[in-house]
């Protein structure tokens, strides 16, 4: 009973933050389908003191339902990775790659408004692969494989080959989630030791205590 009790906390929190970041989007649509409203002015207008406020609210509008849905399901797969992985930093990180990757396209992006959530997608991609390689933890370097499994055409999206996509958002989410693994390298889960590697950690242990005495020793020996 205990144990699917704690089961259960751990499912909730894996996916609490990713299902309401999913669920503020398609409410977004459904508002905006059911008034006959469009938040387009909402979104990220580069370089304008006015659309700050952009940043906050561009990754939750959508262009159609086509648009929503494909960005919907990365955001469930990827964010429920991160906090899963990620336990004890998943929330900081999520908030970093979140406002980095809107600030950084709202000052390289083109005059235009920019919309969608796939910013987000590419810094939790990046994130989730650069951390998983950086880390010696086999654990994340399997979750690097599966995210270039699932996800590993989206390096061509940060390039202006498709009009009416916002590549730069796409390459903006990327360097967020590169320079967000780089600073979080050192925090969130640690490496697995090996017993080989404890012994050995064991075994130089020893041999420093041990000279520790045998310097000590010839010290006291040398003293008149």
């Amino acid at each position: 009973m205990n144990i699917n009790k704690k089961e259960t906390k751990e499912f909730f929190f894996i996916l609490i933050i990713p299902f309401v970041f999913l669920l503020i989007m398609w409410i977004v649509k459904f508002v905006e389908i059911q008034f006959n409203l469009s938040f387009v002015k909402f979104g990220i207008y580069p370089k304008d003191i006015n659309s700050l406020s952009g940043i906050l609210f561009s990754p939750f509008i959508h262009k159609d339902f086509t648009h929503l849905f494909n960005n919907s399901y990365p955001i469930l797969i990827l964010g429920s990775l991160l906090f899963s992985a990620y336990r004890s930093i998943a929330l900081q990180i999520f908030i970093w790659l979140f406002f980095i990757s809107g600030f950084w396209l709202w000052i390289i992006g083109r005059e235009s408004y920019h919309i969608g959530a796939s910013g987000m997608i590419y810094s939790l991609a990046a994130f989730l692969f650069v951390s998983g390689l950086i880390r010696k933890n086999p654990r994340l370097a399997a979750l690097s494989m599966i995210i270039i499994f699932l996800y590993g055409s989206l390096i061509w999206g940060v390039f202006p080959f498709k009009s009416g996509i916002s590549w730069e958002g796409h390459l903006t989410g990327l360097f967020a989630g590169l320079i967000t693994a780089i600073f979080y390298k050192n925090e969130g889960p640690k490496p697995k030791k090996y017993q080989w590697e404890i012994d050995e950690e064991l075994e130089k242990r020893v041999e420093t205590e041990n000279e520790i005495k045998i310097n000590y020793i010839i010290t006291k020996q040398k003293k008149p």
